[in-house]
This record gives C-alpha cells, structure tokens and sequence, in this order.
C-alpha cells in the first residue's frame, strides 16, 4: 500500500522540482539580461567648427625666360683682331666688357684727318673774322656811304662758320667709328651664339653675336579662371616664390611685374608676368636658375574673411555630417569656395556653433544616434575632439 503512494506521489515530486528549477534558471537569466544592457551606437570623433580669415594661395608653372634678347652688330668695317675670352656660346660677359675688336688704323687716320680738317676750318674762320672787323671799321669812317653785306664779309663769314661746325661733325663722326671698332657688351649677358671668328672681315651692320640678359629673367604665368577670381585688384609688385622640386632643387624670390592684360583665345585663361632678379645669381649668390627652366611659382591671392577650412574627406557632395544636440547624426548642405591642396574652403552652410563629425560610421544616416569619443558614455575610446 505504501508502495503504491510513493509510486504516485514521486512523478509530482519530480515534476514540482523541474518546474522550480526552470523558474529558477529564467530567473537568473533575466536578472543578468536586466544588469548588462549592449549598446550598439556607434563611436566617433568630432571636432568644433571655428570660422578664420584665409590667406589664398595661388599656384602655377611657367618657362623661365630672359628679359631680352639682343642680336649683336658692328658699326664698323674692317677685320676682327682680338675677341674676349669669355666670348664663346654657354660664355658669362659684364656690362661693359669687350667682346671683339676692329683693326682700328683707318679709323686713326680718320680722326687725324678731321682734327686737322677742323683746325684749318678754324684758321678760316679766325681769317675771315679778322676782315669782317675791318670791313666793320672802314664803313664806320664813312657813314655815308651805303655797304652792302658782301662789302662787310657777312657771306664769308657766315661761310666760315659753317666750314668749322661741318669739320667738327666730321670729327665726332671719325671718333665715333673709332670708338665703335670695340664692340662691348650692353648688359651682363650669356652668350647664346658668336658668328665671327678671329682674323675675319665684317661689314657694316654685320651681326656677331646673340645675347641674353642674365640681369633680369620673366616667366609668364598662365591663371585659370577658377584662380583669377582670386587675384588681387593690382598683382603689380606682389613678392612670388619660385620652386623646383627634387635633387637639384631650389627656391628664390621674385616679384608679379605686371599683367598682360589680355586673355588667351585658346587657353581662355590669363597671363601674368613674374620677374627675378639676377636669375644666375651673379651678385647675390643665390641658386642659379638657367634659361628655359620649368618652375612652379606661389603668390598671395585675396584674403577671404571668416571661412571654414575642412579636409576633403569631410565633404561629400557637398555635405558634412554634423553631430546635433541630441548626439545624432545630421547632414548639411555647404558652399565651397575653393580647394587648396587636401583642404576645401567653404563658406555658406556652416557657424561656429556646429561641431562637424571627422569619423563618420560605414553607413550614415540622419538621425543616427552616436557616441562620441572622450566623452563619459564613450570612455575606453581615444579622445580627438578638437577644433577646425
């Protein structure tokens, strides 16, 4: 009898001891859901937006080019006999220098020939002077006396006078031609090319040589017109910085001389010219810059007043993300102005009040709620919040 009520009473027994366990177990499993909630927001960086006056930065390349270029001729005839040393193409010439001389015996003579063409041309004047002035006295004694301009010399003298200035015209003349048998350098010059040789015989006119002006160089520019917005009202006179890059690299001082005032019909862009000072660097020891040297010139631009000035990868289409006050995700539309280098200038869309998001989630949304690096919900993360 016994038996058969533990039989019985055993399955409920059993059954009441699954039935507190599985309770108990729920239990604990919805206490530890309770204590430990996931937050899947995601964490990112934001940094304050703070508008700033920005100094523009112009950019482009040009050839450098010399100042002029001068075909050098004789003024004289005769045979070349001497050339400077340094008169040879590749060859550095001073102001002054001379290059080559003329054989200057006929052009001696000459000028002997005038100086004594000119004294006797004198000793006429001086001649008939001395008659005109007693013709002068006999007409005095007899007032009466009607004298014509022939009887008191004036004719003579008139033509004695014109001998001595023609004998001193000839006279410059020959020295001139004398002074012209030495051929000097006009400017500190390279010489490109030397087309008369030692001994050879050149006429008048003939050209000898092609120099460039190494005392100034020019390099024109071209500016697009996303650029030229940018220029100043006057560029005459804004210091430039040329550069080249690499081993044999450098950097020298210029200045905008000047623009040329017109816009190029196929590039449809405008042409500014720079100018250096002493491009070989004979006086100031600075880096030499040769003649036809591809340089990439910087200058000063407008100054824009109160912008913002982002890295690219924070504007998409233009849009920035922006983190809102209730710590989501917000896109706004934004003007640029410009792009310079990694950054893009805007200028409308944007205040002081916004803090733009730097590391946006894979998939963005507005209204994504988010977390933000370094605050106190989003410790154990890095902390880069920082001003733009």
């Amino acid at each position: 009898m016994q038996s058969n009520i533990l039989k019985w009473i055993l399955p409920f027994v059993a059954l009441g001891i699954g039935i507190a366990g599985f309770m108990g177990i729920n239990a604990a499993a919805k206490g530890d859901e309770g204590s430990d909630v996931v937050d899947t927001r995601p964490v990112v960086e934001v940094e304050a937006l703070q508008a700033q006056d920005h100094q523009v930065v112009i950019n482009s390349y040009g050839e450098v080019q010399p100042l002029e270029q001068t075909m050098l001729s004789v003024q004289v005839s005769g045979e070349i006999d001497y050339w400077h040393p340094n008169f040879v193409a590749g060859g550095v010439i001073n102001k002054g220098d001379v290059l080559l001389k003329i054989e200057k015996d006929n052009y001696q003579a000459a000028v002997l020939q005038a100086e004594a063409a000119l004294s006797s041309a004198k000793a006429q004047l001086i001649e008939e002077q001395a008659l005109a002035d007693v013709a002068a006295d006999e007409a005095k004694r007899f007032p009466n006396k009607k004298h014509t301009d022939l009887f008191l010399r004036k004719p003579q003298l008139l033509s004695a006078n014109a001998a001595v200035k023609s004998a001193q015209a000839a006279l410059s003349r020959a020295q001139r031609d004398l002074e012209n048998c030495e051929v000097v350098s006009p400017f500190n010059a390279l010489v490109v090319s030397r087309d008369v040789g030692l001994g050879q015989f050149v006429n008048t006119g003939a050209a000898v040589a092609r120099l460039n002006n190494i005392e100034q160089a020019e390099i024109i520019i071209p500016i697009a017109g996303f650029d030229s917005i940018f220029l100043p009202e006057n560029v005459s006179g804004i210091e430039a910085t040329l550069s080249q890059k690499g081993i044999n690299g450098f950097t020298r001082q210029a200045y905008i001389h000047r623009d040329l005032g017109v816009v190029d019909q196929q590039t449809r862009m405008n042409n500014l010219v720079v100018r250096i000072d002493d491009p070989y660097g004979l006086t100031n020891n600075a880096p030499a810059i040769k003649f036809g040297t591809y340089v990439q010139v910087q200058f000063a631009g407008k100054t824009l007043r109160q912008i913002y000035r982002l890295p690219q990868e924070l504007v998409n289409n233009q849009t920035v993300w922006l983190l809102n006050s209730n710590a989501e995700l917000e896109p706004r539309e934004v003007q640029v102005i410009r792009e310079e280098g990694a950054y893009y200038l805007v200028g409308e869309g944007l205040s002081n009040s916004d803090t733009v998001v730097v590391t946006l989630p894979e998939y963005p949304q507005r209204g994504m709620a988010v977390k933000v690096a370094g605050s106190e919900e989003g410790k154990g993360e890095s902390d880069n919040v920082g001003k733009l």
